[in-house]
């Protein structure tokens, strides 16, 4: 069992490593290239497009010719979510992570990638949503 946990660690690495590469070569950690893809009325800058249907094009077939298998090569089973429904949380998380993204120019992953150079901005980014997920969570468990 030890070994397993091993290679599904070390496959984890690799993976987030590939994604990490994937999102600097496409300059996805440039904040000016998200703002220039939000910038529909100035000087629009498609890449990012080019990067969520590249993305979209390898995930949709990989992801259902891997589920049909009976489990993952490194688990027991597949943890996909079986929701279907849109919700005034799902809804309204969404808007502010668009809000979010949008002033800022990252998302989490590329500002966590970024933490690597050092960047004051992504620093503050990841701090400030460290907070907002605190203060998130926080709220959802006082209403249960």
């Amino acid at each position: 069992m030890k070994n397993a946990n091993s290679i599904k660690i070390a496959t984890s690495f690799v993976v987030g490593a590939l994604f990490a590469a994937g999102l600097i070569i496409s300059g996805m950690t440039d904040p000016t290239v998200i703002a220039g893809f939000f910038d529909f009325a100035g000087n629009w800058m498609p890449a990012l497009l080019f990067v969520m249907v590249g993305a979209v094009a390898i995930h949709a077939p990989l992801t259902y010719f891997i589920t049909k298998k009976s489990h993952p090569l490194f688990d027991k089973k597949f943890y996909l979510s079986d929701r279907l429904d849109i919700d005034a949380p799902l809804v309204i998380g969404a808007i502010f992570f668009g809000l979010g993204w949008g002033i800022a120019g990252y998302c989490p992953g590329p500002a966590i990638v970024t933490l690597g150079t050092g960047s004051l901005d992504a620093i503050l980014f990841c701090g400030s949503m460290l907070v907002g997920m605190h203060i998130s969570t926080r709220i959802r468990f006082a209403k249960k």
